[in-house]
């Protein structure tokens, strides 16, 4: 079987699974987002072990859908008799005792629709990569995969012989499926299944119903909501990029990344999403992750990304024996983009931090204290402004003064003015003030092409990179300035194929970029509204919400000739175009009531 990013995502904010239009769970990282792939054929799609499937015997076809407003997954089966089993997929969320119940535990419900249809249960997790078959001993109704270093207990009301042995048999009842930790249930298997998935439904619809939803796509942005969400790693208040390691970016390229940790970047445009929606907790919970980050640093360098427990250290490797995706390796564990000097940084940490200064509804707003501690985050931009680095798109090979990194200082110097005003420190708005006036002139001066009428992807170049949309998002330059204006026009004509828009049209470690960047062509819809050409602006949001899979998820790159996606699933980054392209081009409410 092929593999596919049709995949539906369930998740706690502790731990996730990816499944397939069959009900196969076909990635599961335990027992958090960046450990080991216990259930991995995303990756070796010719091992028949490394998943966890409910087989249907004689299959006809499927429908995968979310309950409304929730990150529980339904998966109808039925068979060439049209027999009918449906499969309800679900970590557990909830409070309970003045807390957020997370276990890492998947809880799989399979229910008998129509008929009396045979199946067949296929759980074979593998460890370490892959490397490592689990011991497997059973109790009187549980079976444990036990490996040094983890051990796994699947707690079920079916039949344990044909569990073990997977062999087909009559689904007569409902039954259900329990994966986690090696610990016994408090209750009943049936009556926990069943309390679990009524208080997880409870919780996700009261979240879903606080969101200040624009008045169109609203479907969408819920989606985009739920999902960036189950990619919050609640116990540190990091926010992993995407859930997978090692899609290729494109086909047969090795453009292949370990996206499974917390970029400062991304989480900056992750949280500034969701609170557009009037979702400021994970705002809340990330500023802790985000505090411990930089109070590690000394005052000093930050790296671009953690780990999800605030690790540094984040090696790179390569598993050598797993295919990769449709055979296309190689996979890679770690990143060694933690090495790296991306000077961006500094801006999306102030960025991220500075509405807890003005927000007076949260639970632990900022004030002097965080203050002064961004500022030694600010000084440090006044220093590598001008400096050459890796940029947005982390160049291994490449240095140079890109105008996204020094746009971002920029942004640091600004905000931290306006926080200063806030607090009422007059000098220290002025000299943050003076610094990002004299940072806004040189950029302007320096970044600007003549020949391209453009603003240029570096001080003093020539090559265009869309990176570069980004000035009118932060408030840099008034959109409707001319030179803006011809940049989103020189753009289009170097890195736009149709609706859809690549990085950059430079060579890079690999050559070309051969497909278009999702967050990238996003960039361009909030552009184009900017400058007026709101029409144009829907017509490209409308393909690009076709161009998302049956559940309403993307993954980081899309094939502009084909349609496929491809790059790591699902990426933050796209799920966080979703809403603010919605959010940008939606009537007002008040046309409506």
């Amino acid at each position: 079987m092929e593999s596919t990013l049709n995949l539906g995502m369930v998740g706690n904010c502790s731990i996730s699974a990816l499944i397939d239009p069959t009900a196969r769970v076909v990635w599961s990282c335990l027992p958090r987002f960046d450990g080991d792939p216990v259930f991995h054929s995303l990756l070796d799609a010719e091992d028949a072990d490394a998943s966890w499937a409910i087989e249907l015997e004689n299959m006809a076809g499927s429908r995968q859908y979310y309950e409304p407003n929730t990150a529980i997954l339904k998966t109808e089966l039925w068979d060439q008799d049209g027999q009918r089993i449906l499969v309800t997929d679900f970590a557990p969320r909830f409070h309970s005792r003045g807390r957020f119940f997370r276990p890492t535990t998947l809880v799989r419900r399979v229910t008998p629709i129509s008929g009396t249809p045979r199946i067949r249960v296929h759980i074979k997790p593998r460890f370490e990569w892959g490397k490592v078959k689990p011991e497997v001993t059973s109790g009187s109704n549980h079976i444990r995969f036990v490996a040094d270093g983890l051990t796994l207990r699947l707690q079920t009301d079916a039949s344990l012989t044909h569990v073990l042995t997977s062999q087909p048999f009559l689904l007569t009842r409902p039954l259900n499926f329990l994966l986690g930790p090696d610990e016994t249930l408090q209750g009943g298997i049936d009556e926990t299944a069943r309390l679990f998935e009524q208080e997880t439904c409870n919780y996700w619809r009261r979240w879903t119903q606080r969101l200040a939803l624009p008045l169109e796509w609203q479907d969408a942005v819920i989606r985009a909501a739920i999902t960036l969400k189950m990619s919050v790693f609640e116990d540190t208040g990091a926010i992993v990029a995407a859930m997978t390691t090692s899609i290729p970016e494109a086909p047969n390229t090795e453009r292949n990344w370990d996206y499974r940790y917390c970029w400062l970047r991304d989480a900056f445009f992750v949280v500034r999403a969701l609170n557009s929606l009037a979702e400021v907790g994970t705002m809340e919970d990330y500023l802790d992750f985000l505090s411990n980050a930089v109070e590690g640093s000394h005052g000093g360098h930050v790296q671009p990304l953690f780990g999800v427990g605030l690790e540094k250290d984040l090696p790179e490797s390569l598993c050598d024996n797993l295919p990769g995706y449709r055979n296309m390796g190689p996979v890679r564990v770690g990143n060694q983009a933690h090495e790296h000097f991306q000077h961006d940084v500094y801006g999306n940490i102030v960025l991220a931090a500075a509405q807890a200064f003005h927000d007076k509804r949260l639970m632990h707003p900022s004030g002097p204290a965080e203050f002064e501690r961004l500022e030694a985050v600010g000084m440090q931009a006044i220093k590598v402004f001008d400096k050459p680095d890796a940029g947005m798109w982390e160049l291994r090979t490449r240095s140079r003064i890109h105008t996204s990194s020094a746009l971002m200082c920029w942004a640091a110097c600004d905000r931290l003015a306006k926080i200063a005003h806030t607090l009422g420190k007059p000098e220290r708005m002025t000299f943050w003030h003076e610094k990002a006036k004299g940072m806004r002139e040189r950029i302007l001066r320096e970044s600007w092409s003549e020949e391209r009428q453009s603003f240029a992807e570096s001080f003093g170049g020539n090559e265009l990179d869309a990176s570069v949309l980004l000035m009118a998002e932060v408030g840099f330059i008034d959109p409707m300035d001319p030179r803006f204006v011809s940049t989103v026009e020189a753009l289009e004509k170097a890195l736009c194929d149709g609706p859809f828009m690549r990085r950059y049209e430079a060579a890079d470690d690999f050559g070309k970029p051969e497909v278009a960047f999702n967050i990238c062509t996003f960039w361009r819809i909030d552009a184009l509204a900017r400058i007026g050409r709101v029409e144009e602006a829907r017509a490209i949001f409308e393909t690009m919400l076709q161009a998302r899979n049956a559940l309403g998820l993307l993954s980081e790159d899309t094939h502009a000739e084909t349609g496929e996606m491809w790059g790591n699933y699902p990426q933050t980054y796209s799920m966080v175009g979703i809403i603010n392209a919605a959010v940008r081009l939606s009537a007002q409410w008040d046309t409506v009531i």
